[in-house]
């Protein structure tokens, strides 16, 4: 692994400011000589490592101090050479390597100076308040850069795990979308192809030719429906406004669809609004396909916070439940990703029923 411009930069500064304070003749009877030099250049060149290898960069330059200090080298200090290895270990993560070698360095060096003649007034009212406040500084904001570091990839990780889950729920739209378009078409053809065949049969050419019109028709409209889905639908796929329609086609197919509205009509949002449309779609299809009821009656009831959608058929409801497949699992995905709830079963007079609550 090669060194990283910051880090030769970082171990030539520590070698340079090593250097000069060895120089700076703050003791006059300690000359600076080859072995001061080759000191400063180690605390610089160990730190090439200290990504690799912290904690030991960070013992190994402790050592090294005590070692420069054994041989009766000037002084320098002892925040200087061992401020970068103190940094190093707090930016990776070794916090409490950094603290514990920060203050052994310290008890170990003011004992060592007190036993050589220093005053104590000195040694702890000048000189210890510096190198605390020093090494502090040095693993304050290693620490600081290290969490600011870990907060950055937290929240890139949120962010992340937000866009999957934004694409799961895209996906899964798009699945129901496309499920209840082709469910309520097959339907529709399959009804209308059965009336074409029975019309053939009888010779009666105008009925044939009147439900394949209507066969082409259902599968141009489901067609641009899936191309609208399959792009992700760039303008707003079709609401409440559309179940009237809805109800024409399945009058043509044979059973008749009575809506009627409660409440004052106006505009929801946008997904509440797909929503309840593919509710009644799918439940007008799942009445068709499985029921055959003689008619399916519709309710919209707006109220101030919640649009309220029943769907009712006069079917046999043991046929009914037979729809309760992929069709309801997605309706009731829909309903509740929105807040809402869906209720689909036997009705307690007859026939099969449908009820679905949306936050409005």
């Amino acid at each position: 692994m090669r060194p990283l411009p910051a880090d030769l930069h970082l171990a030539g500064v520590t070698t340079a400011v090593v250097s000069v304070a060895a120089v700076a003749k703050i003791s006059p009877e300690r000359q600076a000589g080859w072995g001061t030099f080759a000191f400063a250049l180690a605390f610089g060149v160990i730190l090439l490592a200290r990504r690799r290898r912290p904690v030991a960069v960070l013992l190994v330059s402790c050592a090294g101090l005590l070692l420069y200090y054994a041989f009766g080298f000037p002084p320098i200090g002892l925040a200087l050479p061992v401020g970068a290895a103190l940094y190093s270990a707090a930016e990776q993560g070794r916090l409490r390597w950094a603290v514990g070698a920060g203050l052994g360095l310290i008890v170990v060096s003011t004992a060592a100076r007190a036993a050589t003649g220093e005053t104590l007034r000195y040694l702890l009212g000048f000189d210890l308040p510096i190198n605390l406040a020093l090494m502090g500084a040095a693993i304050a904001l290693g620490d600081g850069i290290l969490s600011r570091r870990r907060f950055r990839a937290a929240v890139l990780a949120a962010a992340q795990a937000d866009r999957d889950h934004h694409v799961e729920q895209e996906r899964l739209r798009v699945a129901r979308d496309v499920h209840d378009v082709l469910a309520h078409t097959m339907s529709v053809v399959s009804l209308h192809a059965d009336v074409a065949a029975e019309s053939l049969d009888d010779a009666d050419l105008s009925s044939a030719r009147r439900a394949l019109r209507h066969i082409r028709e259902a599968s141009s409209s489901a067609g641009a429906e899936l191309r609208r889905t399959v792009g992700l639908v760039r303008s707003p796929a079709r609401g409440l406004e559309g179940v009237d329609g809805l109800a024409e086609v399945s009058a043509a197919a044979g059973i008749p669809v009575r809506v009627r509205v409660e409440g004052t009509r106006r505009a929801l949002p946008g997904e509440v609004d797909q929503a309840a449309y593919r509710v009644v779609q799918e439940a007008v299809t799942n009445a068709r396909r499985h029921a055959r009821p003689d008619r399916v009656e519709v309710l919209i009831e707006y109220a101030p916070a919640k649009v309220r959608i029943v769907v009712h058929d006069d079917g046999p409801a043991s046929g009914a439940a037979s729809g309760a497949g992929h069709g309801l699992t997605g309706m009731r995905e829909r309903v509740e990703l929105l807040g809402g709830h869906v209720h689909a079963g036997p009705d307690r007079s007859s026939g099969w029923r449908v009820e679905a609550v949306l936050p409005a």
